[in-house]
């Protein structure tokens, strides 16, 4: 679904644009600048992927930093080139949920109930325990 949101992107020639970044694009255009710590909260992310995000937006020009408070912490605003798309983002993530209706109206299962059971499958035991597990019984890992 994201490759095709991105090919969505480069049709309307918005560049350095990926759809991981829209969220929090979206986030700061309604509640203004944010510390990361805030924008992590905002979005339920941890701090560390915020921050990493943060710095890949900032490479494609679609957000600044400034010093925050305190010397550690950073307020994040968006750059002019990101508020002359911010309603072309909006629009798109109103057409992506629209979307994602018309699919869950053609299958038996919503994708939001499979996202659940993902999550409530990961808590019994993790992607990564199961990884490690199918690892131990091929002899080319060992």
């Amino acid at each position: 679904m994201d490759v095709d949101i991105a090919r969505i992107y480069d049709e309307a020639h918005i560049e350095g644009l990926k759809p991981s970044f829209v969220m929090e694009l979206i986030r700061l255009d309604a509640l203004g600048p944010m510390t990361i710590t805030e924008l992590a909260e905002s979005v339920q992310r941890t701090h560390s992927a915020i921050s990493q995000k943060v710095a890949a937006m900032r490479g494609a020009g679609l957000v600044r930093t400034t010093s925050g408070t305190d010397a550690r912490s950073k307020k994040v605003t968006l750059t002019a080139k990101a508020r002359r798309i911010v309603d072309r983002l909006k629009a798109e993530w109103r057409a992506t949920e629209a979307a994602i209706a018309d699919i869950e109206a053609e299958i038996p299962y919503p994708l939001s109930r499979i996202v659940g059971d993902i999550e409530a499958a990961l808590r019994r035991k993790s992607f990564h325990d199961r990884i490690a597990e199918k690892l131990a019984g091929d002899a080319a890992w060992e």
